[in-house]
């Protein structure tokens, strides 16, 4: 009889992991990505970056953040942004230093946002250039005495989150 309620035991717990893991699999792995929706209707995928920057006082570090949007209605339809603590000393553009899964150096110009803490580029081709890429580096100065910021992406789970972001915002991925 106690054999009996053991296999039993085996047989249902297989059945779970079984379960389990064609519930995983059903759901695709976005890696670090967090999607959703902002508070003007766009669709969001963000990505903290896997390294800190320190804040101007030097006492606490923190990651940027990347994100990418896209707005179900009107145009731009796609873009990107970068979040930051720190404040940047351009009022307009500042120039950022993308550097793809460790390739060459391409210098983009990004608008400078609310509060010169987020930094904006408009258009699909941003995020065109990331689609198979497996790693970006930003890079870019806070002030002409401040020096550089640099935020490094680990981007698995990418191609998820830009298939999700499209379906949501029911266009085509770039």
């Amino acid at each position: 009889m106690r054999l009996g309620f053991m296999m039993r035991d085996v047989v249902v717990a297989a059945a779970f992991l079984f379960a389990a893991a064609g519930a995983a699999r059903a759901e695709p792995n976005l890696g670090n990505w967090s999607v959703g929706a902002g508070d003007d209707g766009q669709i969001t995928a963000s990505l903290h970056a896997s390294n800190k920057l320190i804040t101007g006082g030097g006492a606490l570090g923190y990651s940027p953040v990347l994100t990418l949007a896209c707005r179900p209605d009107g145009e731009p339809r796609w873009s990107e942004w970068l979040q930051l603590n720190d404040a940047v000393s351009a009022s307009r553009k500042i120039t950022i230093s993308v550097i793809v899964d460790g390739g060459g150096k391409t210098d983009e110009s990004w608008e400078v946002g609310p509060r010169r803490r987020t930094l904006v580029r408009d258009g699909d081709d941003g995020i065109k250039r990331l689609v198979s890429a497996n790693r970006l580096t930003l890079s870019w100065r806070f002030g002409l005495l401040s020096g550089r910021g640099e935020a490094d992406f680990e981007l698995a789970g990418l191609s998820e989150a830009i298939g999700r972001i499209a379906a949501s915002c029911k266009t085509d991925p770039p």
